[in-house]
């Protein structure tokens, strides 16, 4: 499988660097383009994949078109390629908020497919929403398929809504795990653990407990009553926390992100 990249940015090079690492593609079958000298030239040195400045010149011949660009870019993306794309070659979006229906109007191509990985991308532990236009044959879903599970899970949806969804859900979600993180840490902190100690319990604790729920596959609630016992620390914990709004606050985050994406497509959620 031939694979350009347009964009050279971070996750132009991860993906770059998932599809070498699994096979998914060669170093010789995968070209990125970008306007700045010294992303061409980090992702060249850290990938071994040939670079060069012409979008044009970077699609010709590849059988995988991979948008990695940020959405005030696609203007000129369309402007240089939109008609200079063969039919059957497929495009693969990761743009943000960037529908469908823009790219294959701007691009004036059918063969589209729009995903929404996340960052955990970045070590293969990522989670990608995807869904293709009627064009797109089962070869070409293979193709984009094959492409997301190199950096972790991947899903096919068939209504465009979901990828909003996700965007706000599993896109935006690694920055509020972060942030309860940070809380957490700064929370052993305050109680009188050194940093260092405070930041290994908690990131072992958020490791052990998302591995657990994975694992037993048993209702988040379920998990909860185990640990939490009549009148004991836990109770008087998750009492707070909800007396402070915690699952409330969670919602109306998720709800922001998810207007947010809507507008950067263009759609009100209101």
């Amino acid at each position: 499988m031939r694979i350009a990249v347009i964009g050279a940015g971070v996750m132009g090079e991860v993906i770059a660097t998932s599809i070498i690492e699994k096979g998914v593609a060669t170093v010789e079958s995968v070209v990125a383009s970008d306007p700045e000298l010294t992303r061409r030239q980090c992702i060249s040195e850290r990938c071994g994949i040939a670079t060069m400045a012409e979008n044009r010149r970077a699609i010709q011949d590849a059988d995988v078109i991979l948008l990695t660009i940020k959405p005030q870019t696609l203007p000129f993306i369309c402007h240089d390629l939109a008609g200079h794309i063969a039919p059957d070659q497929l495009v693969l979006s990761i743009i943000a908020g960037t529908t469908i229906h823009t790219l294959c109007e701007g691009l004036l191509h059918a063969s589209v497919v729009r995903a929404m990985p996340n960052m955990p991308a970045q070590i293969g532990q990522g989670m990608s929403l995807w869904m293709a236009t009627p064009d797109v044959t089962p070869e070409q879903k293979e193709q984009a398929q094959s492409i997301l599970a190199a950096m972790g899970n991947e899903f096919e949806v068939h209504e465009e809504k979901y990828l909003d969804m996700a965007t706000a859900v599993s896109g935006s979600g690694p920055a509020y795990v972060f942030l309860f993180i940070e809380a957490m840490i700064d929370a052993a902190v305050h109680i009188g653990f050194s940093r260092p100690m405070a930041h290994d319990l908690v990131m072992q604790t958020v490791n052990g407990s998302a591995a657990y729920a994975q694992r037993s596959g048993k209702h988040p609630a379920d998990l909860r009553n185990m640990v939490t016992s009549p009148g004991g620390t836990t109770t008087e914990a998750l009492l707070a926390l909800e007396s402070a709004g915690f699952r409330a606050a969670m919602t109306k985050a998720v709800l922001a992100a998810y207007d947010k994406t809507r507008a950067l497509g263009g759609v009100s959620s209101k």
